[in-house]
């Protein structure tokens, strides 16, 4: 038998789960054959793995940031915090800014701005004078073979640079 480098591969976890899946419907006799096709549940999962992919990057960036800044006013540090302590959504608070990133439902992300006195806009766009939305919105797109792909108005995004720009709107906007 030829031994396999799970490191060849890029996401293996299905293929476990698959297996103690089958260990479990045999010990407990429940049969489960269309967990696979419900769209409900993929949804779930992928959008908690993508608020967690986004609180990651977020943390390192301003983690790095606030180290940058460590020798100057600590009051000006970035600070992130779950809301409620649940894990649909999470803040980015510093000079009275909020940036809030909540998972609204299974297959739409949220994400905006919130300032102390009331005011929720979104994050400026280049081909916009002003932001027309209170809120962005990042919807799933479920493709071909439960292909579960995160878009922002009607167009693919991928967490850096979705990180990069909002974090960088995040800091211009509490700078002050």
């Amino acid at each position: 038998m030829e031994f396999i480098n799970v490191n060849d591969y890029q996401n293996v976890s299905w293929i476990e789960s698959l297996a103690l899946e089958e260990v479990n419907m045999e010990e407990s006799g429940i049969i489960r054959f269309n967990d696979h096709l419900n769209t409900q549940a993929l949804l779930e999962e992928s959008s908690l793995q993508f608020v967690n992919k986004l609180k990651d990057r977020f943390e390192f960036y301003v983690s790095l940031f606030n180290q940058y800044r460590s020798n100057r006013d600590n009051s000006r540090a970035i600070k992130v915090f779950r809301i409620s302590n649940t894990v649909n959504d999470f803040i980015l608070f510093r000079n009275s800014l909020k940036l809030i990133v909540a998972r609204r439902s299974p297959d739409v992300v949220s994400i905006g701005f919130l300032s102390n006195n009331g005011g929720l806009f979104a994050a400026r766009l280049a081909n916009e004078n002003q932001s027309v939305h209170a809120i962005h919105e990042i919807k799933a797109h479920v493709g071909p073979f439960n292909t579960i792909s995160w878009r922002f108005q009607g167009e693919p995004v991928e967490v850096e640079p979705l990180v990069k720009y909002y974090l960088t709107e995040f800091i211009k906007n509490s700078s002050r």
